[in-house]
């Protein structure tokens, strides 16, 4: 990206003013660096989602910002439905809800290397994973319903994991507001046998070690200690939220007009969140946001199984929950002005800060678990949210490292055999069903995370609390 057209407002924050059709300015939280490595096309889309009616504040691009669907990924925006704010099924994405749990085990990482190959194998046996992938629930379009309206809490009824789970999960592991009658029979077809799935791509379930503590504080409030293991799930909402995404992308371009739309980007469909389709879309949405927290309860549940196959007395407690694509309706402080918001977050993380109502009590003092994805060989991280990341990202940070290549070149610089013994000689168990998805995902594919987490702690939108190094990966 070219800093002659920004802004310096700090060492970790530059903004483009607004111009043309910019309504707000645009913030980018990044080193310089990381700024220079973005494309330039982060600064053409955040300048059209500027532009976009309604928005407030400005539109943002955390750290990991690079070039997505309409919205940049790592993009975040907020609009006021009051004043004729939008929705934009492009500024959430095809993988509604995709996102990351973290679950902190009652085993230290030594013990998880004892039998490092035995629980591998365990949770591959019993993950599925990968393009087309099935669980081993086969739900009927009832059975379906009930979920998309009742998330992570229709799961816990259904058998898997606890009721305690639910309070460390976003929205209480259910969104208010779905309407599964928005949501079209094909999109439920594609998902009656994929919940409990990790699907394919950058998804994952890795079981991780916490290898470094930065706020003693804040690691004591979530339970994590140097030498301990846990697990990180990565996964979303699957076929039905790809096709949700596709139905409401091709009915927001058509219906532009009507509205008084003129996108820059037709990619950037959207609606007013007032009008029947908008109010339609956010019904789907938010069935495919409480589908992914199903899927993810479910997929937990599997996990627990597992390790006690291979650790009869081991527990795994879960952390938290966050999605890093999704539109919330929140409340914030806007010019002096408490305004009710739909959010944008499109390859960002939800990073309330110390405080805030809707944290579990035990968070509070500390601020919300945001967690960030390593991949394979890299380290994931867990941050705070920020004390001032209300003001400064409407409570939001980065979601990961950030592709630096795409996955066509990756899966042609690497081979996933390559890939899987490298890993293999630092300690690392990767099994997966697509030798060619550990190639796309390589961890030379994406950007350092290292720098991105320095950035996001710096710029104040999240602190950092722990580094996590993998030790087993399933790969979608």
């Amino acid at each position: 990206m070219d800093l002659k057209s920004l802004t310096k407002l700090s060492d970790y924050a530059w903004r483009l003013e607004p111009r043309g059709r910019m309504q707000v300015a645009a913030v980018v939280y990044a080193s310089r660096a990381l700024v220079l490595d973005m494309d330039d096309k982060v600064a053409e889309q955040l300048s059209n989602v500027a532009g976009l009616p309604g928005i407030v504040g400005a539109a943002y691009a955390m750290p990991d910002a690079h070039w997505g669907y309409g919205f940049p990924i790592g993009g975040v925006a907020a609009f006021d439905p009051a004043a004729g704010g939008i929705v934009s099924a492009g500024g959430v994405g095809f993988d509604i809800a995709c996102g990351v749990r973290t679950l902190v085990a009652t085993l230290s990482a030594e013990e998880v290397r004892g039998r490092a190959v035995e629980l591998a194998d365990a949770l591959y046996a019993v993950i599925p994973a990968g393009v087309g992938s099935r669980g081993l629930l086969k739900l009927s379009v009832r059975e379906l319903d009930r979920a998309l309206s009742g998330g992570a809490a229709w799961a816990v009824k259904e058998g898997f994991g606890s009721a305690s789970d639910l309070e460390y999960i976003e929205e209480g592991g259910r969104v208010a507001g779905a309407d599964p009658e928005a949501v079209s029979d094909f999109a439920k077809k594609r998902q009656l046998e994929e919940v409990g799935t990790l699907g394919s791509g950058n998804h994952y379930l890795e079981v991780q070690e916490v290898v470094e503590i930065f706020d003693a504080k804040a690691a004591e409030a979530y339970g994590l200690v140097p030498g301990g293991a846990v697990v990180s799930i990565h996964c979303g909402s699957r076929g039905l939220g790809h096709q949700i995404g596709t139905d409401f992308l091709t009915r927001m371009v058509k219906a532009a007009p009507s509205h008084g739309l003129s996108l820059p980007d037709k990619e950037l469909a959207c609606a007013p969140a007032e009008s029947e389709l908008g109010r339609t879309y956010l019904g789907a949405m938010r069935a495919g946001i409480n589908c992914a927290l199903a899927n993810r309860q479910v997929l937990t549940q599997l996990t627990r199984d597992a390790f006690q196959s291979i650790f009869p007395a081991s527990r795994l407690r879960l952390l938290f929950d966050v999605a890093h694509n999704t539109c919330k309706e929140e409340s914030h402080e806007v010019g002096g002005r408490k305004l009710k918001l739909l959010v944008h977050r499109k390859g960002a993380t939800r990073a309330f800060p110390p405080g805030h109502p809707e944290l579990p009590a035990a968070y509070r003092a500390v601020g919300q678990p945001v967690i960030i994805g390593g991949s394979m060989g890299t380290s994931s991280y867990i941050l705070a949210g920020g004390a001032d990341s209300m003001r400064l990202s409407f409570g939001s940070s980065c979601h990961g490292a950030g592709r630096s290549m795409s996955r066509h070149q990756a899966s042609k610089t690497w081979r996933g055999l390559q890939i899987i013994e490298e890993l293999r000689g630092r300690g690392i168990i990767v099994r997966s069903a697509s030798l060619r998805g550990v190639a796309e995902e390589a961890p030379g594919a994406y950007k350092d995370s290292a720098a991105v987490i320095e950035a996001s702690h710096h710029a104040g939108l999240a602190t950092k609390v722990a580094r996590l190094s993998p030790l087993i990966c399933i790969k979608g």
